[in-house]
């Protein structure tokens, strides 16, 4: 019996009673016994289960964050973009609206509060203003004295960089030079050099036997001084836009051209300029809303004589005439009144280059 005893107790071999940390189950047993163990193992002497209160201070700690993120995500680029609108808005939606406002009304720089209601009748008053037609008239002039062949010769500027030069980087900050130059000390410096009696473009005419030119009383000599300080500031700039588009031009257009026997000259007639045709249209249109508004190189020229653009008003531009009504006459609703019409050419102006601009894209 005790052989029976013996031979009925498992050996170790066989199998092994279970450790005493988890207790056999049996055929019986479902899987709440498991639960209700472990549950019991882990449970703290209070009752309450050892992570609860950690797990869900972490689970509230990040929900917070997710709803930042969330509000971040959302309103952070309107907080990115909105000093722009505020500056904008202080700088240049007021003054437009402010001003078209004023130009409905008769109103002295001395006294802006006091206006008085006369409608459209300072925009009538330009068409039958000579002075007002004078300045537009200097102002289509010397855009255009300014503006053709500045470009012609950015446009050539531009297609000598494309090519791979020793020192092309130098001859880029070169020609960009005169645009971050001052227009005060630009301007003064071409008047020394176009002084009547010392400066040196009149020594040069002399040397091959011209006489002197009285560059600021003379009505084209006056416009193609002033014209010349509009080409020496703006070419290098508009010669790197023009660099820029010839090297997004692909090079496969080049080298079907040298394989159909085109010469340098032919590809630049044939493939540099249909390719630019874009970006001639947009310099032609930034060229002539800045000649429209062109004011500092005129003001400076006529040396102290003020805003009247010499003494027959031969370079007085719209900038000018605007400021000698505003600033010197006093009168602040003749001077809205210049500073919208002004907008309104700058309108036809965009129009105009939506239409050609939009032709373009079809032929395309």
């Amino acid at each position: 019996m005790a052989s029976d005893a013996r031979a009925a107790a498992p050996s170790e071999e066989e199998g092994a009673a279970p450790a005493p940390d988890a207790p056999a189950t049996n055929g019986g047993s479902t899987g709440q016994d498991h639960d209700t163990y472990r549950d019991a193992r882990h449970a703290r002497p209070g009752g309450a289960h050892p992570g609860a209160g950690p797990d869900a201070r972490e689970e509230r700690r990040r929900e917070r964050r997710s709803r930042r993120y969330r509000r971040d995500v959302r309103w952070s680029p309107y907080a990115f973009v909105a000093p722009f609108f505020v500056f904008f808005m202080a700088f240049g939606l007021f003054p437009l609206l402010y001003t078209g406002w004023a130009s409905l009304h008769r109103v002295e720089l001395t006294a802006p509060t006091d206006m008085e209601w006369v409608g459209l009748r300072n925009f009538s008053r330009l068409l039958s203003d000579e002075f007002f037609w004078n300045a537009l008239q200097n102002t289509v002039t010397i855009g255009l004295i300014s503006t053709i062949p500045q470009l012609l010769i950015a446009l050539g500027i531009a297609h000598l960089l494309n090519y791979r030069l020793r020192g092309s980087m130098f001859f880029r900050v070169a020609v960009l030079t005169p645009y971050a130059t001052s227009v005060a000390a630009a301007t003064l410096v071409f008047v020394l050099l176009f002084g009547r009696d010392y400066g040196m473009i009149n020594w040069l005419l002399g040397q091959i036997g011209i006489g002197a030119v009285d560059w600021q009383n003379g009505t084209w000599t006056s416009q193609l001084a002033v014209s010349t300080i509009v080409i020496w500031r703006w070419t290098g700039y508009n010669a790197l836009i023009y660099l820029a588009a010839m090297q997004a031009i692909p090079n496969d257009l080049y080298e079907s051209a040298a394989l159909d026997g085109a010469s340098r000259w032919q590809q630049f007639i044939h493939v540099t300029v249909p390719s630019l045709r874009p970006t001639i249209l947009f310099t032609c249109v930034v060229s002539t809303i800045g000649a429209t508004q062109l004011f500092g190189e005129p003001l400076l020229f006529n040396g102290g004589a003020g805003a009247t653009g010499g003494a027959g008003h031969q370079f007085q531009t719209l900038g000018l005439y605007l400021y000698e009504q505003g600033w010197v006459n006093l009168h602040l609703g003749r001077a809205s009144a210049i500073a919208w019409t002004m907008f309104l050419i700058l309108l036809i102006i965009g129009a105009v280059n939506w239409v050609i601009g939009r032709r373009l894209r079809k032929s395309a």
